[in-house]
């Protein structure tokens, strides 16, 4: 029988798994791998039953049915002021991961570098290492999770393809601003390089920020392939519904991928997306508060804690500092955290590829219910 040569040498089991896995086997709180233990709305579960019932249940169009592309060009405009073609713009994927994946594949060619800023999800190096491509680290202010675009603008190089970035941040929450999309629009005016925007907490934003869209910057749009989904918008991380906005040209590419990728996908969900959007689009404007109630809650409980908790302008993750309970490096304190004292938390360094020396941090969900999060709190207290 031959031995397969891997095509992804550093790739193990996703960490998001293992720590889940741990979790189960010690019947611990589960707050590291990022998925709601709350409904999903009502209305959506109600529409996804109508749309199987009135025999949506064959292949969709690959590109994605029409009454969810047209609702999400209504939600571009309505959110960002952004006019889109929903027929030649808009193209429906299995999960964002999926879109991130085409994106890559579409532009990014053998011995060309993408530029990822770390901490980075970690299903973005993988699509840029089967692409033959090369991934270009450039690291966050450990702190604020800042980008320094000195630092962007001198890892770029002749062979530097695409920039990919990230707000609201996952793992740390941190937020693009105004004058980071300016910064952005001058270091890739006049070059060739495409960008990469994953967008997938576009509405879970606090205390009166703007969430920067790519879709609001005209210059940067151009040559942007704008990544969202609807798992986390809509507490449905296992519907495994996103899509990509690019412009025509970069869209044809991109659905050449998709097309002999995934080719289509769950054509209920999409009906019933498409009526969630157009119907009760106060969901998504009122997601916000919705979480920065639990954020402030979860915050509030961890100060009783020896956990200290780091801002959190965006998404519903929590870092936490625990270099007050422990010198452990962050998986080893991840591990001990879940046997020992029966929480799952989310270590940082696997966002890394070079993880800051001494850093002692751990990422927390908050997408879950009250109970779940008391449960939490109690045992972290121990700590």
């Amino acid at each position: 029988m031959p031995v397969p040569a891997t095509k992804l040498p550093n790739v193990g089991t996703t960490i998001f798994t293992v720590m889940s896995q741990l979790a189960a086997e010690h019947k611990a709180v589960n707050l590291g791998q990022g998925f709601p233990d709350f409904p999903v709305p009502g209305r959506l579960v109600e529409a996804l039953d109508r749309a199987m019932r009135d025999g949506h249940n064959q292949y969709p169009p690959m590109t994605g049915v029409a009454p969810l592309r047209q609702a999400i060009a209504g939600k571009a405009l309505r959110c960002y002021g952004a006019t889109v073609d929903a027929d030649n713009e808009i193209t429906v994927t299995s999960g964002a991961t999926e879109a991130i994946f085409n994106a890559i594949h579409s532009v990014v060619r053998a011995g060309e570098e993408v530029i990822v800023l770390d901490p980075a999800y970690d299903c973005y190096e993988p699509a840029i290492d089967l692409a033959g491509a090369r991934a270009v680290h450039v690291a966050l202010d450990p702190l604020t999770f800042a980008v320094d675009w000195a630092k962007v603008q001198a890892a770029i190089t002749p062979r530097t393809r695409m920039l990919m970035i990230n707000s609201p941040h996952n793992p740390s929450g941190a937020m693009f601003s105004a004058d980071d999309m300016r910064a952005l629009a001058d270091l890739l005016r006049g070059t060739d390089i495409f960008l990469l925007s994953d967008e997938v907490y576009e509405h879970i934003v606090f205390d009166g920020r703007r969430h920067e869209s790519v879709l609001r910057w005209p210059e940067l749009r151009e040559r942007a392939f704008v990544i969202s989904s609807f798992g986390k918008t809509y507490h449905c991380t296992g519907w495994k519904i996103g899509y990509a906005i690019a412009p025509p040209a970069l869209s044809a590419e991109f659905r050449k991928v998709h097309q002999y990728n995934t080719f289509a996908s769950f054509a209920p969900a999409q009906y019933a997306f498409a009526e969630m959007i157009r119907d009760e689009p106060e969901h998504d404007e009122q997601l916000g508060a919705f979480y920065q109630a639990k954020r402030d809650r979860f915050r509030e409980q961890l100060l009783g804690t020896r956990l200290k908790p780091l801002p959190v302008p965006g998404g519903y993750f929590q870092l936490v500092d625990y270099s007050a309970v422990s010198d452990l490096p962050d998986h080893a304190f991840a591990k001990w955290l879940t046997v020992e004292h029966g929480v799952a938390a989310i270590p940082l360094s696997p966002f890394y590829q070079n993880p800051p020396a001494g850093q002692r941090l751990a990422r927390l969900c908050f997408a879950k219910n009250e109970a779940t999060l008391d449960a939490a709190i109690e045992r972290l207290k121990q700590l």
